[in-house]
């Protein structure tokens, strides 16, 4: 029997593998875009500094540096490990094609971090330590190395999408699949936004500035870098959706609730108005108002935009060839990859998931419902909750049917065909799609597994006895 190579399914029944992910990626895309943008707002300063004699420019440099090494660098790199963790564990088969893909870009990145994460240090602990030129050079190395991680992180994320051309797929060749019109739409709009981060984030230091005329002007300065910023940004979002692939906009269409662009836009008029308010009136940021709009950017900023990048590249997950649920879904002959699918079709999925206890690779009537718990897990939780809570629920899919028969008969014409929009192909046979439903159909009736249990074996002992007669 040939086994397709599945991993173990990673789950979390309160809520969900795919939210524990996007919960820590959220918090790391603040920290990470924070530093970043604040890299390159640090080589402004420190160039104004010494072109015009303002030393106390660079004590806001070395105040708001001591801040990110906690906020950014340390709380960054925790949530950055934290990402390699759940992702390595929820999507196994995901890390393993981006690795694979672009496990030099990887190796790159890292060492512009290492720069990076020095580099910080070094534009803190040296202000008034080392001659001007010097300390100039270190802080734009740290600002370009800064900006040079947030280009090879982008890239990979475009691949996540989709990859840069079309011939990546039969020639392979990572600058095939890194540079596409995604990537340069999704840095350019990234880096806009970041530089909004750094803006609302800069506040929570400048609002302690003992000096008030340099709080006012540091005000100043950020409430400008952000309302620019988030105009900006705002602007290249066209361009950026301009650039995704067709199914992604039909996705958005579908998937994503008509509020949602009304909110995003409410968010960034809010950005907006929030800048202006402090351009006008410098004495209104406090700690306290600074540090709400850091946590308000987070919940009604980042996390929408997290939700979104992640459902519009639905199916898959990497590459438009790996489908969210591991299952490898086409041919990638430049990378030597073949599709499972046509093993499924041919074997059925219970017999060629390696990840599956002996007992439940055939179908029987007392074991149905657990067969069925099995294949939602390993099929569906990536995306959907299996239980009442968590991202997606998939008994809120399901209109609160009970109803075996009609819950297959969708499962063998839409899954199975892979006639959906969003969901992978599944491949199943008839006692598989059985026995999904059958579980499916429990998560509204608990006592359903029991009758159709009892029921099917009273079938079996009426089949028994009409045999029987007849001989």
């Amino acid at each position: 029997m040939e086994f397709i190579g599945l991993y173990p399914t990673w789950f979390e029944p309160s809520l969900g593998s795919g939210w524990v992910v996007g919960i820590i990626a959220t918090a790391h895309v603040l920290f990470s875009h924070t530093s970043v943008g604040a890299a390159i707002f640090f080589a402004f300063l420190a160039t104004l500094a010494y072109q015009r004699n303002r030393p106390e420019l660079l004590t806001f440099v070395k105040q708001y540096g001591l801040f990110l090494l906690v906020f950014a660098y340390v709380a960054g790199s925790i949530t950055g490990v934290g990402i390699w963790y759940s992702t390595t564990v929820a999507s196994p088969r995901g890390i393993s094609a981006l690795i694979h893909s672009f496990v030099w870009k990887w190796a790159t990145e890292w060492v512009f971090f290492v720069i990076e994460v020095v580099g910080v240090y070094l534009v803190v602990y040296l202000v008034g330590k080392v001659d001007p030129r010097t300390h100039l050079r270190v802080t734009w190395i740290f600002a370009l190395s800064s900006l040079a991680t947030m280009l090879i992180i982008i890239g990979i994320l475009s691949f996540m999408l989709w990859p840069g051309k079309e011939i990546w797929f039969d020639e392979g060749g990572y600058l095939n699949g890194f540079y596409g019109p995604n990537t340069f739409a999704q840095l350019a709009m990234r880096m806009a936004f970041m530089l909004t981060m750094t803006a609302v984030v800069g506040g929570v230091v400048a609002s302690r500035i003992q000096d008030l005329a340099l709080r006012r002007e540091i005000t100043r300065m950020l409430a400008w870098l952000g309302i620019v910023s988030a105009v900006v940004g705002t602007a290249l979002f066209s361009w950026y959706t301009s650039t995704l692939p067709e199914h992604a906009h039909l996705v958005m269409q579908a998937r994503l609730p008509d509020w949602f662009s009304i909110s995003l836009i409410a968010v960034l008029g809010g950005i907006i108005v929030y800048f202006i308010a402090t351009l006008l009136v410098p004495r209104m940021l406090t700690p306290a108002v600074a540090g709400v709009a850091t946590v308000a950017i987070l919940v009604f900023g980042l996390w929408p935009e997290e939700v979104a990048r992640e459902s519009i590249r639905k199916p898959f997950v990497a590459g438009e060839y790996l489908y969210s649920n591991q299952v490898i879904a086409r041919d990638v002959p430049g990378m030597g990859i073949r599709s499972e699918i046509p093993v499924i079709q041919e074997h059925g999925l219970l017999k060629t998931h390696v990840f599956l206890p002996e007992g439940l690779r055939e179908v029987a009537p007392d074991n149905a419902a657990q067969v069925g718990h099995a294949i939602a897990l390993s099929m569906c939780s990536n995306c959907h909750s299996v239980t009442d809570t968590g991202m997606r629920p998939i008994r809120n899919y399901l209109g609160g049917s009970t109803d075996v028969a009609r819950i297959k008969t969708y499962l063998l014409g839409a899954l199975a065909t892979g006639n959906t929009l969003y969901m992978p192909q599944i491949p199943m046979t008839d006692d598989e799609a059985e026995a999904l439903a059958v579980f499916l159909a429990s998560l509204n009736d608990p006592e359903l597994p029991l009758r159709y249990a009892q029921e099917r074996a009273g079938i079996a002992r009426s089949d028994d006895a009409a045999t029987t007669s007849k001989e």
